[in-house]
């Protein structure tokens, strides 16, 4: 079974998120903030990670930064999850390593398709 590191601030995106992610049978692993996660994956690399922008300690593009300079962190797909919306941030969040791009708030649908086209389903 595939595992997804959810990080994000909001509790209540964490389990959405969760709900949707485990009935696409992926085993779930969450962090409140960019910090937390980096610890996770350098426990246990997951295979995706969804992951918000704006979060308290470290955010998410810096996360995203520190992910890819690990051993193993340029494997995960990470998908942005954020209400930054502008072509400027999507931009920098590919630049960054992201492999996709979703804006919240998001439904099953949307996480199902943006996870077939980076070939996680």
């Amino acid at each position: 079974m595939k595992t997804c590191l959810v990080v994000d601030d909001s509790s209540v995106i964490r389990k959405v998120a969760r709900r949707i992610l485990e009935d696409l049978s992926f085993t779930i692993l969450e962090a409140e903030d960019g910090q937390q996660a980096l610890e996770k994956c350098q426990e246990t690399m997951p295979d995706a990670i969804l992951l918000d922008w704006n979060m308290p300690v470290m955010d998410g593009l810096e996360f995203l930064a520190q992910l890819r300079k690990l051993d193993g962190g340029d494997t995960p797909k990470v998908v942005f999850c954020t209400t930054e919306n502008d072509v400027g941030h999507i931009a920098r969040a590919i630049r960054a390593g992201a492999n996709e791009y979703i804006m919240k708030p998001f439904d099953r649908e949307i996480v199902e398709a943006k996870f077939q086209e980076v070939g996680l389903l």
